[in-house]
């Protein structure tokens, strides 16, 4: 085994008698209802070498959620994507189609921006 690599967490010690220091803390967000939900609807073009991509931005919630809503969209759509960096994804100049999509489905404080 390498000398620079550490298997502790670097925890020394622990006066709490219920701490497990092989348990990561999980702090899942909560998933708010869609009429709840603030999305901004954009099209960006940085470092995409010029090609355009629709970006759904500002969705409250945890990632399993969000990754079901984007294989939603890019069904939807019949274009590809992906769900990165809390922002979902969807290949081409969309936005009219992603809109159109969030209200049928609730997320009435969805608007272009």
């Amino acid at each position: 085994m390498s000398k620079k690599k550490s298997t502790s967490s670097g925890i020394v010690y622990s006066t709490d008698p219920g701490f497990n220091p092989y348990q990561e803390s999980t702090n899942q967000a909560v998933t708010l209802q869609p009429k709840e939900q603030k999305l901004r609807i954009k099209l960006e073009t940085k470092h995409r070498a010029g090609k355009a991509v629709t970006l759904v931005d500002g969705f409250v919630g945890n990632d399993t959620d969000r990754e079901a809503i984007g294989k939603k969209l890019k069904s939807y759509c019949g274009t590809g994507g992906s769900v990165k960096d809390g922002e979902i994804i969807i290949q081409g100049d969309q936005r009219d189609k992603v809109l159109q999509w969030l209200l049928q489905n609730g997320y009435t404080l969805s608007k272009k921006g």
